[in-house]
């Protein structure tokens, strides 16, 4: 996914003269292309987060698009205040891209655990949020937000994704990975792949299941989702996330007021209580919270028993 990134970033700066980037003192063998090309337009401003955030402002206040860049809670809650007052309440052109979505960076704790950001930063107001799922959504991202004008919060995980579907045609839409009627498993970033896989023997027991790719979070189109799970029995939300403030939040909330609604079942990492402390490789941890494609399976039967 940082490659699809960087390669689809240098294209676009290519394209236009006004796109920046800026590091908090990461990315190597990542960002060195786009910095060997346009070393006027690149900056490591160090790890200094918040400093990030204001001058990426300040630069973009000045009619520039600047995409700011570090690991997953670094460029979001380290630096919270300066993203909300310089960037969102002025309307900042400014793309903060987050790399190690949920347990990517598993081994490095909780302090590199990205689990709530995708939630927070939707809270944020006037900015757009995509989740991709694969290189070809990045890309799509990529392209989509260097020219919005709009703030934005670009999701990425870092564990060399594969390409799960088609083209991707428009990507503020829900994208069919999977054709399938009576399930449909509604998936945000590379846990896609887990979707797929539990679709798989799901339909191997004579289930019709699809699955479905929403990676543009905020603004979510709403009518779209009702669309791909018009005829489902079941809808089944899958996330690398919490809960609360993503996917599933945004999906039960479109059928809140329904006097008729299918069941919306939520998979995602569960919220932690207490003094806790996990690392691990991120299948390890994912395995751990519940959503080995065995328990997606079983969750899904057990739910569909109960009915």
């Amino acid at each position: 996914m940082r490659t699809a990134f960087i390669e689809s970033l240098s294209q676009a700066a290519s394209e236009n003269p006004d796109i920046w980037l800026l590091c908090g003192d990461l990315g190597y063998s990542v960002l060195e292309p786009f910095a060997a090309k346009f070393p006027e337009r690149y900056l490591n401003v160090g790890v200094a987060e918040q400093n990030m955030a204001g001058i990426a402002a300040g630069i973009a206040l000045s009619g520039k698009t600047v995409f700011i860049y570090s690991i997953g809670n670094f460029p979001t809650l380290r630096c919270l205040e300066q993203l909300r007052n310089d960037v969102c309440y002025h309307g900042a052109d400014v793309k903060i891209v987050a790399v190690g979505a949920g347990y990517a960076y598993g081994s490095q704790g909780y302090t590199h655990h990205a689990l709530e950001d995708a939630g927070i930063m939707s809270m944020l107001p006037g900015i757009e949020v995509f989740v991709p799922c694969d290189p070809a959504e990045v890309r799509a991202a990529t392209r989509l937000i260097a020219a919005s004008g709009k703030p934005s919060y670009l999701r990425l995980s870092r564990q060399g994704e594969p390409n799960l579907g088609a083209v991707v045609t428009d990507l503020r839409k829900p994208r069919i990975l999977r054709e399938g009627r009576d399930i449909v498993i509604l998936a945000s970033g590379p846990i896609a792949s887990r979707a797929l896989d539990a679709a798989g023997k799901l339909a191997g027991r004579g289930c019709h299941i699809g699955v479905v790719s929403v990676s543009c979070l905020k603004p979510l189109d709403e009518a779209a989702i009702r669309d791909a799970v018009r005829s489902a029995s079941l809808v089944v939300t899958l996330e690398e996330h919490i809960l609360r403030g993503g996917l599933f939040s945004l999906v039960a909330g479109v059928f809140a007021a329904d006097a008729k609604r299918p069941p919306v079942m939520g998979l995602g990492i569960p919220e932690q209580g207490g003094k806790t402390s996990s690392a691990g490789s991120r299948e390890a941890l994912l395995d751990a919270a519940g959503l080995s494609v065995e328990t997606i399976v079983a969750r899904i039967e057990q739910s569909l028993a109960k009915r």
